[in-house]
Parts: structure tokens; C-alpha cells; sequence
């Protein structure tokens, strides 16, 4: 892909190899993300944003994550964090509880649904991610691929600032 490309008109800028490429990866992740949302939804009864943060807090066992930190790994503001959070309370996938290190800290951590919840979920979109992401690529550049993937996620990360 070129280095340096003057582009001057409309036409230029829309058939330029960069634009296309990444416009062809927007694409991908948006409509692999409503298939995949949709199923989770469906079958679960969870959006796709929602089981992230059951994983997230999966991930990170007990006693749980404080809310800046959720925010931080969802790429949210504190306050959709917290919308989020109320809203998964509320369906008895989460729960808050003190901070055992800060007094007036809380933290979230998964509740035996949510657990349950998170596993089931998992089972569903790991099929789908098989079926939906994984078999249309040749077996041969799989692994590469998803190599190249993490890459770009971790790079874009270090980009972002950090909240507060």
C-alpha cells in the first residue's frame, strides 16, 4: 500500500487501497457485531455490550471490579458504565459490594446467574464466532489473522487516553 498518496477529488479519496481496507474492516466487525449481538439477544437475552462486561468481570473473579475500571476496559464514560451496570443489576447478573480496600469504594462482581448466564452466552457466540468469522477465512491464515487482530486492538488501546 503506498506510502504517500496525494488524493484531489471525491473519486480519488473513495477508491483510495487505505480508505477501501479499512472501510472493508468497519464493514466486517459492524455486521459481525449485529449477527453476533442478535443471537446473544435472542438466545441469552443479553446484549452484546452486556455479556462483555459479564466476561470482563468473569475475568476478573472476585472480589470485582470498581466501576472506573469496567468503564476503563469498555471504553465507557463512568456514567454509561454505571447506566449499564444498574441496568444488569437489575436483571441479577451482577451485584455491587463493598471494597474490602476503600470504605466508601464499591465494586461489581457477577452473581451466580450471571455466571450462569456467562457461560451459556460464551457457548452461543463462540458457535457463532466459528460459524460467522472464523470458517469464511482459508484455514492457512487463521492464526495470522488473529495475531494481526490483536495487534491493532492493543495498538489502538495504547492510542486512547486513560480515564481519570
Amino acid at each position: 500500500m503506498d506510502e504517500r498518496v496525494e488524493i484531489s477529488t471525491a473519486k480519488e479519496a473513495a477508491g483510495n487501497e487505505l480508505v477501501l481496507a479499512f472501510g472493508r474492516l468497519q464493514g466486517a466487525a459492524n455486521r459481525l457485531e449485529y449477527i453476533l449481538g442478535r443471537a446473544l439477544e435472542v438466545e441469552c437475552g443479553i446484549s452484546h455490550l452486556m455479556f462483555e462486561v459479564l466476561l470482563i468481570l468473569g475475568r476478573a473473579g472476585e472480589p470485582g471490579l470498581s466501576m472506573r475500571a469496567v468503564a476503563q476496559e469498555q471504553v465507557l464514560t463512568t456514567g454509561g458504565a454505571t447506566r449499564l451496570v444498574d441496568r444488569m443489576e437489575a436483571a441479577g447478573l451482577v451485584e455491587r459490594a463493598e471494597d474490602p480496600g476503600d470504605r466508601r469504594g464499591r465494586l461489581v462482581r457477577l452473581t451466580p446467574r450471571g455466571e450462569e448466564t456467562t457461560v451459556a452466552a460464551a457457548r452461543v457466540h463462540v458457535e457463532n464466532i466459528r460459524r460467522y468469522f472464523v470458517a469464511p477465512l482459508p484455514a492457512e491464515d487463521r492464526e495470522r489473522f488473529a495475531e494481526d487482530l490483536r495487534i491493532l486492538s492493543h495498538a489502538a488501546r495504547d492510542v486512547l487516553p486513560r480515564l481519570p
